[in-house]
């Protein structure tokens, strides 16, 4: 059986690495905003060539604190895409904001600049767009949206981790970059955890009051905060991973080129473009049989996933919340998208080996 992940496997190189810093931060005795968090802020923000990296977390949590940052007020409308994952249109509900849903490229699967204006309103604040599947959003004419209309922007980057668009890495284009270390991602941690970046010092001091309780110094509280900090123990694991972050991201993409030239022309593939480094967090295919196509898989040894199965618009949470509108390509993406395995831990054998059994997938 080739599971679609094995997290076990994939972390494995680093567990004599983990165990030390394990063993480090737990003889220290500072387990909450020490040290490792310190060191993991300046190391990611280096990485990414920014000023600051304030750990959070969740994924969740960096956009949800994002938009708090900006003192909107309540009923102000920030646009999303309406193909994303759930936790980036429950950010914008938890900060007291709209959502605005606009449609995607149907072969990028990121948000379509070309339908951003004709949703903006007198109440539009933001754009909050999303690097879906690790692939960066067409940004030059979304920057130019952003500029046109004075709107905030913050970068989903929970599964964008290295990934460029015309050399810029991603996260670095708004006010705010919002990324996820959830244990699957590329960069992923062995828990919850996340990170907003931002070159705006006084956006990073709000950021950085609102994950303590609204706090700079113990028990004096200037906002309304909340407790969202990243941990020590995740922050030391991960500036061990974050070393490896661009091995990781090309074995994944050496992994990813082997379904492009393996797989059959009738499974629609991701599109490749020369502006943007992929760095594929998820491969996902399309196919109209995709649910009958899934368990034959399985059938034969090959585990998979769906990224996602249900538009956000359809979620039960998000009737009357969401407002009425159709969204023809979301539903043709939820309905269709299928994710093949391709991880850090996947070998060019598993993956020929998922290409076979595709192919192999009959014909109506």
């Amino acid at each position: 059986m080739i599971e679609y992940e094995n997290l076990a496997l994939a972390n494995k190189v680093f567990f004599e690495e983990y165990t030390g810093a394990f063993a480090t931060t737990l003889e220290r005795g500072w387990y909450i905003l020490g040290e490792q968090v310190k060191e993991f802020e300046k190391e990611y923000a280096a990485y990414l060539g920014v000023k600051h990296c304030i750990g959070v977390a969740s994924g969740l949590d960096a956009l949800y604190l994002a938009l708090r940052a900006f003192n909107f007020s309540p009923g102000d409308e920030v646009i999303v895409p309406s193909n994303t994952y759930i936790a980036t249109i429950l950010s914008i509900l938890q900060a007291g904001l709209v959502p605005v849903l606009v449609e995607p490229l149907i072969d990028t699967y990121n948000i379509d600049p070309a339908k951003i204006e004709e949703k903006i309103t007198s109440k539009t604040r933001a754009i909050m767009v999303v690097h879906l599947y690790g692939k960066p959003c067409d940004m030059a004419p979304i920057m130019q949206i952003k500029e046109k209309y004075s709107l905030k922007l913050v970068e989903d980057c929970a599964q964008s981790h290295g990934a460029t668009y015309h050399g810029k890495v991603t996260g670095t284009y708004g006010e705010f970059g919002a990324f996820s270390f959830y244990p699957t991602k590329n960069l992923g941690a062995l828990g919850d955890a996340g990170a907003i970046v931002t070159n705006d010092d006084d956006l990073a001091i709000a950021i950085r009051r609102l994950r303590n309780y609204g706090s700079d110094v113990k028990y004096y509280n200037k906002l309304i905060g909340v407790n969202s900090r990243l941990d020590e123990f995740q922050a030391a694991f991960l500036r061990i991973k974050l070393r490896k972050l661009d091995e990781i991201n090309a074995q994944k993409r050496r992994l990813a080129a082997l379904y492009f030239e393996g797989l059959d022309n009738r499974f629609i593939k991701p599109v490749i473009q020369d502006s943007v480094y992929d760095v594929f967090h998820i491969f996902n295919i399309r196919y109209s049989r995709r649910d009958e196509l899934r368990a034959y898989l399985l059938e034969n040894g090959v585990k998979t996933e769906i990224h996602y199965p249900v538009a956000p618009h359809h979620q039960e949470a998000m009737q009357g919340v969401l407002a009425n509108g159709s969204y023809p390509l979301s539903e043709a993406i939820h309905s269709t998208t299928l994710s093949l395995p391709l991880s850090f831990a996947h070998t060019e054998a598993d993956i020929a080996c998922v290409i076979e059994v595709v192919n192999s997938f009959p014909e109506k």
